[in-house]
């Protein structure tokens, strides 16, 4: 019995909860009943109405907006804007519009949720009067004009007023706790049908997204490429120069003073084991040999063990990755303790790397004075870049005195 009442309760409260829902939805459902009095007519007239459209779709877009959020909270997923970046305003950009069917989704969305949203918002919120209504009438009907009272029928005589009523209130309630949460999906589903992207758009975005991503990549190479040859230029080329001078400084000597050219011997010998650790540096940072030893587990901690500060890590769910993921992600969380290290004045440091399902999902947190800003050659450029390359995502939150947090998101697909 009490598992019942419970039920009935919680049957109750989704069926209010949803009608509090469809009644909210008045708010964006009258408006665009409303607002196609003056728009349709300005469709009509379109073609002396052109230059003046860009004005004109802003509060429909703001309208179909204010939908896809509630939507979006009714499904629990985010409802995208179809629409492109203005280019301005004119004929043109009316052009534009026009060709685009974001617009002509809009309207089309206007005139189905304008009407039906309005009818169900009503229907839902007078049932609820109606049940105590319709359970009530045996006790007044008869003092009711005649014909004024009906369930299903005009009320005449007492049976029908002891059975119809209860039979009327039994489908209210059945509307009640069972059309009208369903009737919630289905308007937020209709507004995710006409107001999300087209697949065309979609495809479009994707395209471009993909050839934004490919230009970084192609530009975080041509970087790594420049800084291989400015370290081989620089380090490498220079001390093996040094080696072969000393070399042949030695050979001269060597009958002469056999002191002086043991000397230049060993000072040769020194630069030979420099240039090989820089070698090593520079193999190193095409890709760490650790990651292929210890994994990306393992190199994370070897990282974090250098770092002149504590680094709490959260490495149990990293598990393994493609090497170009691994070695992506070994990148960036190298950059961001750099980064802590040099800029942040932090006294600790978090870093956290796990798998959830094709995604490797990295985050490295501080506590320092945060104000970090990709736009100001601090390397979080070059994360993004590393990062988009493998049509991954980067978010860095970092407010004034509030520490830094970088999140990196890279897909890996196995």
């Amino acid at each position: 019995m009490a598992r019942a009442q419970m039920s009935v309760t919680a049957a109750l409260r989704r069926s209010a909860e949803a009608t509090g829902r469809l009644a909210a939805a008045l708010r964006t459902s009258v408006p665009a009943l409303f607002g196609l009095a003056p728009l349709l007519p300005f469709l009509a007239l379109l073609a002396v109405a052109l230059p003046w459209l860009p004005d004109a779709v802003r509060p429909l877009r703001a309208l179909a907006n204010a939908e896809r959020r509630r939507a979006g909270q009714v499904l629990g997923r985010e409802i995208p804007e179809p629409y492109q970046p203005s280019e301005g305003t004119g004929l043109g950009e009316a052009r534009r519009i026009v060709r685009t069917p974001a617009l002509w989704r809009d309207i089309a969305w206007m005139v189905a949720h304008g009407y039906s949203g309005l009818v169900i918002a009503v229907l839902a919120v007078g049932l609820w009067p109606a049940i105590p209504y319709s359970v009530s009438m045996p006790l007044w009907w008869w003092a009711a004009p005649e014909g004024s009272v009906s369930a299903f029928v005009e009320l005449h005589t007492w049976p029908q007023a002891l059975t119809l009523p209860f039979l009327q209130t039994a489908l209210y309630v059945v509307l009640l706790l069972w059309a009208v949460p369903r009737l919630v999906r289905w308007q937020a589903r209709l507004a995710e049908v006409l107001l999300r992207p087209t697949r065309r758009t979609s495809l479009t975005e994707r395209v471009e997204k993909l050839t934004e991503t490919r230009a970084e990549a192609l530009e975080a190479h041509g970087a790594e490429l420049r800084r291989i040859e400015r370290d081989l230029h620089d380090g490498t080329q220079a001390q093996l120069v040094a080696v072969a001078l000393r070399l042949g400084l030695a050979d001269r000597r060597f009958d002469t003073d056999p002191d002086a050219a043991r000397a230049l011997f060993l000072e040769a010998r020194d630069g030979v084991e420099e240039a090989l650790t820089q070698l090593r540096t520079v193999i190193r940072g095409v890709y760490p040999p650790i990651l292929s030893d210890r994994g990306l587990a393992g190199a994370v901690r070897a990282l974090a063990a250098g770092q002149p500060i504590p680094v709490e890590m959260d490495l149990g769910g990293a598990g393994r990755a493609p090497a170009a993921v691994e070695a992506a992600a070994y990148f960036v969380v190298a950059e961001a303790l750099t980064n802590i290290a040099k800029h942040s004045g932090a006294r600790t440091a978090s870093v956290a790397v796990r798998r959830e399902g094709d995604r490797l999902l990295i985050r490295v947190r501080d506590d320092g004075k945060g104000g970090a800003d990709a736009g100001r050659g601090s390397g979080l450029a070059g994360i993004r870049r590393r990062v988009a390359a493998l049509d991954g995502t980067t978010r860095i939150d970092s407010p004034d005195g509030g520490g830094t947090t970088l999140e990196a998101d890279l897909p890996c697909g196995s």
